[in-house]
């Protein structure tokens, strides 16, 4: 869900422009390290993180995580981003949380307070976009004004049964108006991002017509770096160091099945650099 802003940086004050909040249209936007390790024994990742650069504000850090539902131990880890990132740049930094459903995205615009309750240290707000404010875009014109602005619409709208088609038939036939790379990045972004929603294989099918979009190299970069996100979350979330050799190898991998059998073997092993294996076992990824 966050990697559309990867994609186009802009999309968010274009989103939050809809909701009247003054967000500092940016002039230019990099994609920075989501790393905020600072102790090896213990890693923490933030989904993605930008730079942004504005005419008037200066520059900020905008940080980026997709919520997909509620969890207790989230309001902590991002009250240290922020202050990790705030500490390591000497810049502002936003937090946008991204979520798919109303319940998760009221629960996470609630302020976080660390200390005592009358005398709060630490007050973490973060901004989020959701069903709840993200515009549903099912006009074609308008899809095609603003197309990742479009892909996130169906994005974040992915389970309202009532309207997710209507968006997704706009989006569909927005992404010929645009050249034919762009159409594809966008198609595979909004599929990685509905997840595994009704709407995915609703969507799935609306592209089926044209196999085009699927037959790139950017497709395939896409998935890959999905497959390897996910080998990275099973290793993270069970607990397991993963030394940056480690993390290099699997990140740079293209091949599909290598990260399918290291994606199976991350549920089960001790030490990251247990899930290559041999050559054997790779192409064996059930064993």
């Amino acid at each position: 869900m966050h990697r559309i802003f990867q994609e186009d940086p802009g999309v968010f004050a274009r989103a939050f422009k809809t909701l009247e909040i003054p967000i500092p249209a940016p002039t230019g936007a990099a994609i920075l390290s989501p790393d905020t390790t600072e102790f090896r024994p213990l890693e923490r990742r933030v989904d993605s993180v930008l730079r942004f650069e504005t005419e008037d504000s200066g520059p900020f850090l905008l940080a980026l995580e997709a919520q997909c539902r509620k969890d207790t131990a989230k309001p902590s880890a991002w009250s240290y981003y922020a202050a990790y990132l705030h500490e390591k740049h000497r810049l502002p930094v936003v937090l946008l949380v991204v979520c798919q459903d109303r319940p998760t995205a009221n629960w996470a615009n609630q302020p976080s307070v660390t200390g005592l309750p009358i005398w709060p240290t630490l007050t973490l707000r973060p901004l989020v976009l959701g069903p709840h404010n993200v515009p549903m875009i099912t006009d074609v014109a308008e899809a095609e004004s603003d197309v990742p602005l479009a892909a996130f619409s169906a994005i974040t709208h992915a389970w309202n049964r009532r309207k997710i088609g209507a968006i997704l038939k706009s989006l569909a036939t927005a992404l010929h108006s645009v050249d034919e790379e762009t159409g594809r990045i966008f198609a595979e972004l909004t599929e990685l991002g509905l997840g595994r929603s009704r709407a995915a294989h609703t969507w799935s099918k609306m592209m089926a017509v044209d196999l085009s979009f699927y037959r790139s190299h950017t497709s395939q970069r896409l998935r890959a770096e999905g497959l390897a996100e996910a080998v990275m979350l099973n290793l993270t979330e069970r607990g397991v160091f993963v030394p940056d050799e480690v993390r290099e190898r699997i990140e740079s991998c293209e091949d599909h099945h290598l990260l399918k059998a290291w994606h199976a073997r991350a549920r089960k092993v001790d030490d990251a650099e247990q899930i290559f294996g041999d050559l054997a076992d790779d192409q064996n990824p059930e064993d």
